[in-house]
């Protein structure tokens, strides 16, 4: 006959003493802390391990618990799911608390400095306007000097407006008739004396033009000629411009055919408001004034008598 004796009637299962029965391997394995995923420790205390004896062929289904050898080394566990999951939730936190912070508080360095492509700076510190997170505008000193550009600018439209004129001067023709006037008296002798040049009749006021280029050498009132203009030209040749009302040209000034010199009058031994007009090749001896004015295309007209 058996009792039936309840299992616990001699204390808690924890505190049997199993050490030398047949449960030993049993408890071991039970307490063993490689089956626990709680147990995230440095260091075990004990190794689960299948058996290995060189010597023995063994059975491929005993495992063993067997004591940790004292002074090995082994590799830190891996941190488990739940820790890894902490760790992300805890990244992802301190980074939206430094993006709430930089929006609340952005930056006020202002002695930043903006870099060129040339590798140099702007200097002053630029004016930056617009919102952080925004267009931004900086407003910065122009690199130019506006002082020496408007130097420069103005020494442009000069040099402009001196081709301009020198290209309208070259455009002009070498030589032009004396005045628009009639050809009333012609080279030669006339009472008794030398009419040495020509006469072209016109109103008084009307203009008188230089023949071709050349320096103005004398002007004013002169006797006989009531007031005259002179002008020797770059072969040496002087011509005059007789009994003249008025002039615009002065001693020293450089003038070019074509431009105008002085005006018809009637002054001096004068019958009459007409410019007397003669050449002088060698600046002294006079000779006919329509020859010479011809071989360069210029026509006085038919004389009128």
């Amino acid at each position: 006959m058996t009792d039936i004796v309840p299992f616990n009637e001699f204390g808690s299962l924890d505190d049997l003493d199993f050490q030398a029965s047949a449960f030993d391997t049993a408890t071991d394995v039970l307490r063993a802390p490689e089956l626990d995923d709680l147990a995230d420790i440095e260091e075990t205390p004990f190794q689960l391990m299948r058996r290995m004896d060189l010597n023995v062929i063994h059975d491929p289904d005993a495992t063993d618990v067997i004591p940790r050898i004292s002074g090995a080394q082994h590799r830190k566990p891996a941190a488990s799911a739940l820790k890894g999951r902490v760790m992300i939730a805890a990244m992802a936190a301190g980074a939206a608390a430094a993006a709430a912070h930089s929006a609340v508080n952005p930056s006020d360095k202002a002695s930043a400095e903006t870099l060129l492509a040339s590798d140099t700076t702007l200097g002053d510190t630029p004016n930056v306007t617009g919102t952080a997170r925004g267009m931004q505008v900086v407003s910065v000193t122009p690199a130019l000097n506006s002082t020496l550009h408007s130097e420069e600018l103005a020494k442009g439209a000069a040099y402009a407006q001196e081709r301009a004129e020198r290209e309208a001067r070259l455009a002009r023709p070498l030589f032009a008739k004396p005045t628009q006037g009639i050809f009333t008296s012609g080279f030669g002798y006339r009472w008794g004396a030398l009419h040495a040049g020509v006469d072209l009749a016109g109103p008084i006021g009307t203009p008188i033009y230089a023949v071709a280029d050349g320096v103005v050498i004398d002007v004013g009132p002169t006797a006989g000629y009531g007031a005259w203009v002179k002008l020797r030209h770059s072969d040496g040749t002087v011509t005059l411009y007789g009994h003249i009302n008025t002039w615009t040209v002065s001693i020293g000034q450089r003038v070019f055919a074509g431009d105008q010199i002085a005006t018809i009058g009637n002054r001096g031994f004068s019958t009459g408001p007409h410019c007397h007009f003669e050449v002088m090749p060698n600046g002294s001896d006079r000779i006919d004034p329509v020859p010479w004015l011809s071989q360069r295309g210029i026509s006085v007209g038919g004389y009128a008598g």
